[in-house]
């Protein structure tokens, strides 16, 4: 009796998945840098990753899909930080300071990573994603633990600053830097969550 070949098929198909699929998030990362995000499409992904459309369309149903895979990443390391890492970004100091810190590592993602960011964080998909789940969560929990004010309320304002359409606004028609950004939303966070208020 032949042997069954099953066995071996399955993890061949699999690797032939993952070769295709980083490709494809390879190719799609240079065409979101390259111009407008929201220019680029399922046709010119498959091309520039050398696969079907098909092939692409198993993986992803259409280019801010791509985005948000690409952008995980970079999102998820700075996940890890709030929740284990040390303070200010992480747990163990005042709640403004916490979320100072917060502004300033989500600036510096949006800085490294714009184009990804406006290919998937805008109009209102930002509110769906993973991602703006847990930067809800975790501002949430920081006005509650201070003591704020119907924190369901105030929580979306306080991410709002953080959109990805007024970060590039900001940046990039206002000629803003990100250190005045910075200084600025920090003054906010502080003053929202000041220091000697219920904690």
């Amino acid at each position: 009796m032949l042997p069954d070949a099953r066995p071996a098929t399955a993890p061949r198909r699999r690797a032939d998945a993952e070769r295709n699929r980083a490709q494809i998030l390879a190719a799609a990362e240079r065409l979101f840098a390259e111009g407008d995000p929201r220019t680029v499409t399922m046709d010119r992904i498959a091309k520039a990753a050398g696969v079907g459309r098909a092939t692409l369309y198993r993986s992803f149903p259409d280019p801010a899909s791509v985005a948000v895979a690409l952008l995980d990443e970079h999102e998820r390391l700075l996940q890890g930080q709030l929740v284990y890492g040390p303070p200010p970004l992480g747990p163990g100091a005042p709640a403004g300071e916490r979320l100072a810190a917060f502004y300033l590592a989500m600036l510096d993602l949006l800085e490294k990573h714009l184009p990804l960011a406006l290919g998937a964080e805008t109009g209102p998909e930002r509110f769906r994603t993973g991602a703006y789940g847990f930067w809800r969560v975790h501002v949430r929990t920081l006005l509650v633990a201070h003591g704020a004010e119907d924190p369901d309320a105030l929580v979306d304002t306080v991410l709002a600053p953080l959109g990805p359409e007024l970060f590039a606004f900001q940046r990039h028609e206002l000629g803003l830097s990100v250190e005045r950004i910075g200084t600025s939303l920090t003054t906010f966070a502080r003053r929202l969550l000041h220091a000697g208020a219920p904690a």
